[in-house]
C-alpha cells in the first residue's frame, strides 16, 4: 500500500470509530433526556392522582383520574396505583394486574423510581412516592406510583438514532473527502520529489535544489550532496583514467619504436609480435578513456548520428576491410541523441567496425526514432553470430573469433548503458544487425 492510501485508510476508519462513538453517545444523551422527561411528566401524573384522593363512606376513592385516556385503556403502557391502609387502588389499564413494587421505606415525600415487569411481558419505569394522608383522608400512610412501557422510550431511542445515522454518514463521507483533499495537498511534495529524481536519473536536471517544503527539504539537500560527492569521486576516477593511460602511452610508444629497430635489424618476425602486442596494449588503453569519458556524461550532451556515421565511413574505406565493402548510409540528418560525439564516435565505430571485419559484401547504417529513444543500427551480410553467443560477445574479452582484443561490442555495450540505453544484437537476411538504443537529445530552447 502506498502512503497515501495507508494514511486515507487509517483517516476513514479513525472517522467510523469517532462517529460510530459520538452516534452511541449522543444515542445515550439522548435516552437520559428522554427519561427525565419522561419521569417529570409522571411526576404531574403523580401529582394528579394524589390531588384526585377524597374520602367516601366506603372510604377513600380516586375521584379525579388523570386525564390521560391510556390510564383507561387495558394494558395502554400507562397505569397508576395507590396502597394505602383502605387497600388498593389501581387505574383501568392495569385490568387484573398489579404493580409489584419492593419492600423499601421511602420517607414522607420521598420518591423512588423503578423498573419493574408489568402486564403483558412489559418492562416498566415506575415513580413511586411515599406520603403522609391529611385528616381530611383519615391520616396514616400510602404509596402512590405511576408507571410506563419502557418500550415507548425505547421506540423514542430508536427514532432518534434512524434520524441521526444519515447525517452522521454524510458527515462521515464529507470528513474522508477531507481527508482525501488533505493529503493530496500535504503529500504532493513527495510525488514532485519523485519526479525530481526521475529527472536526475534522466539527466534533464543536476540537482534537486532548495524549493521543497522544510519537511522533505532535507531529504533533497542529502540528495544533492551525494551527487556532488559522487561527481567529485568520479572527476578524480577520470583524472586517474588519464594518469594511467599517459604513463601507458609513452612506454608503449618505446616499444613500437624498438620494434621499427628489430625490423631493420632484419628479426622482423619479432618486430611484429612486439608491434601487434603494442597496438593491442594501446587500443585497451584508449577504450579505458573512452570509458570513463561515458562515466560523467552531462545532461547537454548531444551528437547527430548521421555526421558521424559520414565521417565514420569515409576513415573506414580507407582500411583493407572496409576499401572491398559496398557502404550505405540511410539515417535522416537532424537526429540528437542524449551523448558527446566522442562517445558515440567510439561506440557507433566499434560496431562498424566489427560489421567491416565480417561482412561479405556491403554494410548499412540506418536509424528509426521510437519517442525518446532512437534505435541506431549497423546491418552486415556476414555470417552472424549465434544466438547463443550474442550475450557473452556484450561481455568484457569475448570473441567472436581470435582476432581482436574483444573490447568492442563491449565497450559499445558500456557506453549504451551509460547513456540509459543498450546494445542489441539480432539476425538479418543475411548476417548480422547490431542496434544501438540511445536516448534522443532534449530539444534545445531558444
Amino acid at each position: 500500500m502506498s502512503l497515501r492510501l495507508r494514511l486515507a485508510v487509517a483517516g476513514a476508519v479513525a472517522i467510523l470509530l469517532a462517529l460510530g462513538l459520538t452516534a452511541l453517545g449522543l444515542s445515550a444523551l439522548f435516552g437520559a433526556h428522554v427519561e427525565r422527561r419522561a419521569l417529570a411528566e409522571m411526576g404531574v401524573q403523580l401529582d394528579q392522582v394524589l390531588a384526585g384522593l377524597e374520602m367516601r363512606p366506603e372510604g377513600v376513592a380516586l375521584v379525579r383520574p388523570p386525564a390521560d385516556p391510556r390510564f383507561a385503556q387495558p394494558y395502554a403502557g400507562l397505569y397508576w396505583q395507590i396502597e394505602g391502609p383502605w387497600g388498593v387502588e389501581r387505574s383501568r389499564s392495569l385490568w387484573d394486574a398489579a404493580l409489584d413494587l419492593p419492600p423499601d421505606t421511602v420517607g414522607d415525600g420521598g420518591v423512588h423510581v423503578h423498573r419493574l415487569p408489568g402486564p403483558g411481558e412489559q418492562r416498566l419505569l415506575v415513580l413511586e412516592r411515599s406520603v403522609t394522608l391529611p385528616e381530611r383522608l383519615g391520616r396514616g400512610s400510602a404509596r402512590a406510583a405511576v408507571a410506563m412501557d419502557d418500550a415507548e422510550l425505547d421506540a423514542a431511542r430508536r427514532a432518534f438514532l434512524a434520524d441521526l445515522l444519515p447525517s452522521l454518514g454524510v458527515l462521515a463521507l464529507a470528513l474522508t473527502a477531507a481527508g482525501w483533499a488533505q493529503l493530496w495537498v500535504g503529500l504532493r511534495p513527495l510525488s514532485g520529489l519523485g519526479a525530481r529524481v526521475a529527472a536526475l536519473r534522466a539527466g534533464t536536471t543536476d540537482r534537486m535544489g532548495a524549493d521543497w517544503p522544510r519537511e522533505v527539504r532535507p531529504v533533497a539537500t542529502e540528495i544533492d550532496a551525494l551527487l556532488t560527492a559522487r561527481e567529485a569521486e568520479t572527476e578524480r576516477a577520470r583524472a586517474r583514467a588519464a594518469d594511467l593511460a599517459h604513463g601507458l602511452k609513452t612506454p608503449l610508444q618505446a616499444l613500437m619504436g624498438e620494434a621499427d629497430r628489430l625490423r631493420g635489424s632484419g628479426a622482423i618476425s619479432q618486430a611484429e609480435a612486439i608491434d601487434d602486442t603494442a597496438r593491442a596494449m594501446r587500443r585497451t588503453v584508449d577504450r579505458e578513456l573512452a570509458r570513463a569519458r561515458t562515466a560523467a556524461r552531462t545532461a547537454d550532451a548531444r551528437a547527430d548520428p548521421a555526421q558521424v556515421a559520414e565521417r565514420l565511413i569515409a576513415v573506414l574505406r580507407r582500411t583493407p576491410d572496409g576499401a572491398r565493402l559496398d557502404w550505405r548510409q540511410t539515417i535522416p540528418p537532424g537526429l540528437a541523441v542524449a551523448l558527446h560525439e566522442a562517445d558515440l564516435a567510439e561506440a557507433l565505430g566499434a560496431i562498424t567496425e566489427n560489421a567491416a571485419r565480417h561482412a561479405r559484401g556491403g554494410v548499412t547504417l540506418s536509424a528509426r526514432p521510437e519517442g525518446d529513444r532512437l534505435f541506431l543500427s549497423v546491418t552486415d551480410d556476414g555470417p552472424g553470430i549465434p544466438a547463443a553467443r550474442r550475450e557473452a560477445l556484450l561481455r568484457r574479452h569475448a570473441r567472436a573469433d581470435e582476432s581482436g582484443t574483444g573490447l568492442g561490442l563491449s565497450i559499445a555495450s558500456d557506453i549504451a548503458a551509460a547513456s540509459g540505453g543498450a546494445l542489441s544484437l539480432s539476425d538479418a537476411a543475411p548476417g548480422l544487425t547490431a542496434t544501438l538504443i540511445l536516448p534522443r537529445a532534449r530539444i534545445r530552447e531558444g
